[in-house]
């Protein structure tokens, strides 16, 4: 079940026709049905849409952030380092990083057979998947699909057996990670960072500030502490953003996980809707029984 939260956090749910369309509609539609904004990334969104109508939604859909490869200065080592067996542990922190990961290696099948002969972390059931599905054996799996999550299963280990871990994620993955594992006795960690989080400008965007301004969205379900920042930015440059939080208070809020909760308050939204399991189906359940 879904935690019901009383604390300031925003809401929003995305709608649209396809995963390229933006489809206006209300709750006057057929059969009343209540509008959720999704603003996942577009590789995602016709999933995404498809669920939230099969849960009895109609859908504005509006992507807040789109992925881009990246390579720092730090991504060599990594390779290296795996492929001469020095690194203990490999974390992957999303089903993304993996694809970016592969697509940058020249020898990807020896590459795979050195994460085999490691352990690999997957943060949840989705980036397990990605990882078997490439032939990569997954070692661990924190009971909490998030960052802490994987912390707090890492730290039960054997902390005075010296260990080098890798952690590949996106230049926004968070902070607290790195520093928890990092204050381990005997732990070396490196972090590479192979995605970016970037913000689309295709007009849907606007339009999605548009309808929520006008009252017209039920549930907000927000992804990631990313998605928030980015739907506020684009309402602060249409001068909406004081308007788009008012709002927000009045619907429905969901966040994917207690980081993307924590940017809502910030920004003075209350949440009402956090899943147990931070993944965007679960989420979308909780809002069902909620709206």
């Amino acid at each position: 079940m879904a935690r019901l939260l009383l604390a300031a956090i925003p809401k929003i749910l995305e709608k649209s026709e396809t995963a390229r369309h933006f489809t206006s509609r209300t709750k006057t539609t057929t059969m009343n049905r209540p509008v959720v904004a999704i603003m996942r990334p577009d590789m995602h969104l016709d999933s995404s849409i498809e669920l939230a109508r099969s849960r009895g939604f109609d859908v504005i859909a509006a992507p807040m952030i789109e992925l881009e490869s990246h390579c720092d200065d730090r991504f060599d080592g990594f390779v290296e380092r795996v492929l001469a067996h020095e690194s203990d542990i490999v974390v992957f922190t999303s089903a993304n990083g993996i694809a970016f990961t592969l697509q940058k290696i020249r020898d990807v099948s020896g590459f795979i057979s050195a994460l085999n002969m490691m352990c690999v972390v997957a943060i949840g059931s989705k980036t397990k998947k990605a990882l078997e599905k490439q032939g990569i054996t997954v070692s661990m799996m924190p009971d909490s699909f998030s960052s802490e999550g994987i912390a707090e299963m890492l730290g039960e280990t054997d902390g005075k057996i010296p260990q080098v871990i890798e952690v590949v994620r996106s230049a926004h993955g968070d902070p607290a990670l790195i520093a928890s594992l990092s204050g381990r006795v005997a732990v070396t960690v490196h972090e590479t960072v192979v995605y970016r989080l970037v913000l689309p400008d295709d007009g849907r965007q606007q339009r999605l500030i548009e309808e929520t301004l006008a009252g017209r969205i039920d549930a907000f379900a927000f992804t990631s502490a990313m998605t928030v920042h980015n739907f506020m930015k684009v309402a602060r440059s249409m001068e909406g953003e004081s308007g788009v939080v008012d709002m927000l208070n009045e619907r429905i809020v969901a966040a994917i996980g207690p980081p993307t909760a924590g940017t809502l308050q910030q920004y003075g939204v209350k949440v009402q809707v956090v899943p147990e399991r931070f993944i965007f189906k679960d989420m979308i359940d909780a809002l069902e029984t909620c709206v």
